[in-house]
């Protein structure tokens, strides 16, 4: 899995467990091994500018993501898993920072964007939260991927609640 971690925000933030939280996620989500993935870490001016013209909302958000070729994972196990350009995850440690104090189970910056990563692909991946019964999917999925992922890195505790959107 060819996945770029570009960190542009001036934020120390830990890119491995970034980079790692997305290689599992698309490996559980089946994808194929040479599809590519980035992953851009900007600041909350860059994040704000980014929402406002894409979303045509004001202030920053904490992630976004961009697809490219609409990957799909696999319906049966056996069908071969597609391969191409996922697209792009952009994050904003600022706002993942907050998120995480604000959280009723408090954690960290790193943890909330561990979260967020997992929640950006997912949206690559065609999942969404509009609906009651999409979020409650996506949500879900997302909290497996996370608490599994932590679970095999022998991480403690588990994944933060959701708290993006």
């Amino acid at each position: 899995m060819a996945i770029d971690v570009n960190n542009e925000s001036g934020w120390d933030i830990d890119e491995e467990s970034v980079l790692d939280a997305a290689r599992y996620a698309l490996a559980r989500m089946r994808i194929h091994p040479l599809s590519e993935l980035s992953v851009i870490v900007v600041d909350a001016a860059a994040m704000e500018q980014l929402h406002l013209q894409w979303m045509d909302l004001p202030g920053p958000t904490d992630v976004m993501s961009f697809p490219m070729d609409e990957l799909r994972p696999p319906g049966k196990d056996e069908e071969e898993p597609p391969q191409g350009l996922l697209g792009d995850i952009v994050l904003c440690p600022e706002v993942a920072k907050a998120q995480g104090e604000a959280a009723p189970t408090k954690h960290s910056m790193d943890e909330e964007l561990q979260l967020l990563t997992v929640h950006g692909v997912l949206h690559l991946l065609g999942y969404d939260h509009e609906e009651p019964g999409e979020k409650a999917e996506m949500f879900g999925l997302q909290k497996t991927i996370l608490d599994d992922w932590r679970a095999e890195r022998g991480v403690e505790g588990a994944s933060p609640a959701p708290t993006t959107h």
